[in-house]
């Protein structure tokens, strides 16, 4: 995406330095990865085939920039194949793919020379993962809170943004804007801002549905004193 918003801003004017420029094998999908998770894929497609059989054969990594408004952002996470779990007879793949860092598309080709598939001139720039300890427990709270409201049982390993953004209600514009934010400190604060907003519609929602399903009961009222 070109378009320059208010967190690309923020992070030029806080200067965080980027490693050296390189070229890597881009896969663009309509998804947002974070550094640290395991993506499960079916590569049937025969250029991302080419690309996938390439990255296990040399050990080498991949790219995943989220593919979102009809265009490839300029933003995404490098990948790296952790395990193939399956080969099909047609050349297909299932394979495990770990994120690794975020990286920034400074220059996309559509065609890396003599490939099937895409390639993108990267730089990773310096990603902050010192959190508040204060706001973890208060997002733990509000997340506890949204589970506890939709009846929902899931037991997260940590509350590092990373881990629970795909767990909170996020939509893809959200997730891409939170791959953006290079400080655990600011992606805290953007799903605090979250779920402080999600949370009483959701509890208002839940109470709108009690209210219909009451609606056809034998109401029993208290007689009033007047």
């Amino acid at each position: 995406m070109v378009k320059q918003n208010a967190t690309l801003r923020h992070l030029k004017s806080n200067h965080f330095t980027f490693m050296q420029t390189k070229l890597l094998p881009l896969f663009p999908l309509n998804l947002v990865v974070y550094p640290g998770e395991e993506l499960k894929l079916h590569i049937f497609e025969p250029r991302y085939r080419q690309l996938v059989a390439e990255a296990v054969a040399q050990e080498t990594t991949f790219g995943i920039p989220t593919f979102l408004e009809d265009q490839v952002g300029m933003f995404g996470t490098e990948m790296r194949v952790k395990q193939v779990a399956r080969y099909y007879p047609e050349g297909e793949m299932d394979i495990v793919a770990l994120g690794l860092a975020v990286f920034e598309i400074k220059q996309f080709h559509l065609k890396a020379p003599g490939k099937l598939y895409a390639q993108g001139e990267v730089q990773t720039p310096e990603n902050l993962f010192n959190p508040d300890v204060v706001t973890e427990v208060s997002i733990q709270a509000l997340v506890q809170q949204l589970y506890d409201i939709l009846h929902i049982r899931k037991t997260l390993p940590d509350y590092r943004a990373y881990t629970i953004a795909h767990h909170i209600g996020l939509n893809l514009e959200q997730e891409y804007e939170l791959l953006k934010i290079l400080s655990e400190y600011e992606r805290q604060q953007f799903i605090l801002e979250h779920l402080k907003e999600l949370v009483p519609r959701v509890l208002e929602v839940e109470r709108l549905k009690m209210k219909v399903k009451m609606n056809g009961y034998f109401k029993n009222f208290r007689p009033l004193d007047f």
